[in-house]
């Protein structure tokens, strides 16, 4: 039987002269970390300080020792970064320039100094460059010219940390007679049958010796002879369970072997999981154009998604726990839908089989991004071979359901002055139109794919037609304002998005001893977007009195208009069902402590934005939406059941009296949308007026149980395990402070409440916000006397390791909220209150 031994230890790091000791995987930077040879980049302004590091060569080095009982032994390296000289005591095993790739040499009967040397990325790029010529980019950096994630170059939310390393793992694999060389499981229904396909091919290192494949799955076992180094086994599963996204059913996984066998003895195994499913994508024009529409197992979604970049800047770094956190996060925000971004990587295998388990449908794209790519040589092989290796090693996951060509390089292409600059020359085009469609369709034709994002299908429109499948939605960020979103429904809106700081405790931490500011230098240090903070300003002053000098509260209020901007636009968009079929939001994570549109920040923690996509893509909605007949109550209805109810309508003052109410009754047929119209005489005139609606009756309890149920019990326990215990616990603490808050008041309602307000904050003569509060063990409850508008209580602000259970809540009169907290170790009144934000007048 094969026999893999990971070579972990004994590894250094050649520095002027000196052997540091080195972790593999792992990268350059982090090695000089722990030697405290270089500081923290994360921290001040020192990634000015390590900027030479990624100009460097470097040299890892350990003994290598690979005797063994069998015929061969193969040095394996799943991943380098990026362009490798790999040595045995100087002799030349390969040169690599891929960090997308693996690797494999033949070692057999090899002992001494294993040498692993990489040039600078730099150098390497640059060089590229030489031979093929210039290419336009949206940045300086040249990661066009090599295949390394272009965000270690730096991003208009990430550092500039160019990386160099021994990133995935090393190991010797000792084998004899045959290996398995590659397996391409196709996994289908057909007739209610799950039907998985092993398309397998060998290495013999004797040619002669017979072979044979046995593989099992789901109770069902087939056998076959090989005949040369290649071969075909089919197995069928009755009564199979279908594996669904989240919120429409279960994961169910089915394990999978295949074992090569020689001589009655067992060689080598191939085991993963696999989920049966069906996926399409249904592009068919209509009276509104092109559609963009995801049907899994015949059920049409509208995709409640985010953009996912890599999780640091060193991934090496991120962790099978990590990725659970991250995408634990997302499931329990409601997101059905990842994208993973062409900036970065393909992600590692404990990402996907996370994704797997939680329901978490995966928008993969092959790593192109915001350039001009040469289609010349070396390039053109290293980009066929990584997609190769990539689309056949992902296939055995279910939650991979589209394959993506790039990030905006066709838009680019037409947009951006691209065409012109280029006179010609090779950009992509022929990768994302000819290689990898190509590479798709012969590998892995049980995905779909679609040749960028934007792409509007066809040469013949705008490649960023709203009316025509995937749309980037950016004009609104860098141009106009939020409330612009509500002029267009595209068909599926790819990316759009709205900056915000990180939590308090995250930049606290990312700048220690710094006097926070606006403008501070490592504040704007870590602004990475081009104007960031202008545009945030500018966005600001479109509702709000600028805080001139006040941080806390330009912290707060950014925050703030970063939850109000991605929810002007989901609601909107949703409402429009069928016709918009998705919306991904840039972004959900950050690599580093920085100023970004991400919902979850640099350190892990949730900004308002997180807990209002919670609200925000939950299978039932209600929002007022203005309409060409007037304003209206769009009923959104993602469940399996149909939605039936009534609306309590409220015309209200600011002062919290009510001008006039009406009850409505309404029905949502399931996946579907409805509208209500709310009668002239409720509808809010001027500052001092809005509305309230609130759908009562069970709809929001049968909400939260479509919403969780048990499978979201499941999810939660194989996300976070002790963090999931703890937050049960902490939901019972919540339930008890809310029996002792005071009787007088109401709580407010489970989520599915609309407000509008006619005019912008800086005209609303809001009253002095009063409110009680108290505290006890895992909660902090508020009680109202006047409007209390988007209350935030900042739990990190508490303590660093605090956590609140919920973001931005509007209170009227008389209601209550409890927020339950984790984390906090003394909790008292006066402290909670201090942490406690909500809009006032002038403010």
């Amino acid at each position: 039987m094969l026999e893999a031994t990971p070579l972990t230890e004994g590894w250094v790091l050649r520095h002027e002269g000196e052997g540091l000791p080195a972790a593999v995987p792992g990268c350059v930077h982090t090695d000089l970390l722990a030697a405290g040879v270089i500081p923290d980049p994360f921290l001040g302004r020192d990634e000015a300080e390590v900027a030479w590091v990624g100009r460097r060569e470097w040299t890892y080095e350990t003994e290598l020792r690979t005797g063994s009982g069998h015929e061969q032994t193969d040095l394996v390296l799943d991943g380098l970064d990026t362009a490798a000289e790999v040595m045995v005591d100087g002799q030349l095993l390969g040169r690599t320039r891929n960090m997308h790739r693996s690797y494999r040499f033949d070692v057999t009967g090899m002992s001494g100094r294993l040498s692993v040397r990489f040039v600078s990325a730099y150098a390497e790029a640059e060089a590229v460059r030489g031979r093929v010529g210039e290419r336009p980019a949206a940045y300086a950096e040249p990661y066009q010219y090599i295949r390394k994630m272009a965000c270690s170059f730096g991003w208009d939310w990430g550092p500039t940390l160019v990386t160099a390393g021994i990133w995935r793992p090393v190991r010797l694999e000792h084998w004899s007679t045959a290996r398995i060389t590659r397996v391409r499981p196709l996994v289908t229904v057909e007739d209610g049958l799950g039907v998985v396909e092993l398309r397998f091919e060998v290495e013999r290192s004797r040619v002669e010796a017979p072979l044979a494949v046995e593989a099992t799955v789901g109770g069902v076992r087939a056998r076959a002879d090989i005949d040369g180094t290649e071969g075909v086994v089919r197995l069928r599963v009755p009564d199979v369970r279908l594996w669904w996204p989240r919120g429409y059913g279960e994961q169910p996984l089915y394990d999978v072997e295949l074992t090569l066998l020689g001589g009655g003895e067992a060689l080598d195994v191939w085991r993963r999981r696999v989920g049966f499913r069906t996926v399409e994508l249904d592009t068919s024009p209509d009276a509104h154009g092109t559609g963009f529409t995801l049907v899994v197992n015949g059920e049409r979604l509208f995709a409640r998604g985010v953009n996912w970049i890599p999780d640091d800047v060193f991934p090496s770094r991120v962790t099978r726990e990590r990725y659970r956190e991250r995408l634990g996060q997302a499931a329990d925000a409601n997101v059905d839908l990842v994208r993973v971004w062409g900036g970065g990587i393909y992600e590692s295998e404990d990402f996907y089989d996370a994704c797997d388990e939680l329901g978490l449908l995966v928008w993969q794209d092959f790593p192109f991004a915001c350039a001009a790519y040469p289609e010349e040589q070396p390039l053109r092989g290293e980009v066929e071979a990584e997609a190769r290796e990539n689309v056949v090693r992902l296939m055995p996951h279910p939650s991979l359901v589209l394959w993506n060509g790039n990030n905006e390089n066709l838009w680019g292409f037409r947009d951006w002055g691209w065409e012109e600059r280029l006179a010609g020359d090779s950009w992509g085009e022929g990768y994302y139109l000819g290689v990898l469609p190509r590479v798709v369709a012969e590998l892995d034709p049980t995905r779909v794919y679609t040749a960028g994002s934007p792409w509007s299908g066809s040469w013949e429109r705008h490649p960023n037609d709203p009316a025509h499948g995937t749309h980037h939605s950016w004009e609104v960020w860098n141009r106009t304002g939020y409330g612009e979103y509500r002029d267009q429904v595209p068909r599926f809106v790819a990316e759009f998005g709205w900056q915000a700081p990180p939590a308090y405790a995250t930049l606290r931490r990312a700048l220690p001893g710094e006097e926070l500011a606006a403008d501070s230098p490592g504040v704007l240090h870590h602004q990475k977007a081009d104007d960031g903070n202008g545009k945030l300003r500018r966005g600001l002053e479109r509702h709000f009195a600028f805080p001139e000098g006040d941080f806390d509260r330009w912290h707060y209020l950014t925050q703030v208009n970063q939850a109000r901007a991605v929810a002007a636009g989901i609601e909107h968009w949703r409402a429009n069902w069928p016709v918009c079929a998705g919306t991904v939001v840039w972004q959900l994570n950050d690599c580093w402590p920085v100023t970004s549109w991400a919902a979850v920040d640099g350190d892990g923690r949730e900004k308002p934005l997180y807990h209002e996509l919670r609200r925000l893509y939950a299978d039932r909605l209600l929002t007022a939406q203005v309409r060409g007949r007037g304003l209206v109550l769009a009923v959104v209805n993602q469940a399996a059941e149909a939605w039936a109810g009534r609306v309590r309508l409220r015309r209200m003052s600011v002062d919290g009296g009510v001008i006039g109410e009406a009850e409505v009754d309404f029905r949502a047929e399931r996946r579907a949308v409805a509208e209500v119209g709310v009668p002239p005489e409720l509808v809010p005139v001027g500052p001092k007026e809005f509305l309230v609606a609130d759908a009562e009756g069970e709809a929001g309890a049968e909400r939260n149980a479509a919403a969780e149920g048990e499978a979201g019990a499941e999810r939660n326990a194989a996300a976070e395990g002790e963090a999931g215990a703890e937050r049960k616990a902490g939901a019972e603490r919540k339930a008890g402070a809310e029996r002792e808050a005071g009787a007088g008041a109401s709580s407010t309602p489970s989520g599915l409440r609309a407000l509008y307000f006619p005019s912008p904050d800086r005209e609303i003569p809001y009253p002095r916000p009063e409110f009680d509060v108290s505290v006890a063990p895992g909660a902090v409850t508020v009680t109202a006397h006047t409007l209390v508008r988007d209350l935030l209580l900042q739990a990190d602000r508490l303590d660093p390791d605090a956590r609140a259970d919920r973001g931005l809540v509007t209170l009227l009169p008389g209601e209550r909220v409890t927020i339950g907290v984790s984390g906090w170790k003394t909790p008292d009144p006066d402290t909670a209150r201090a942490a406690l934000y909500c809009l006032e007048t002038g403010r």
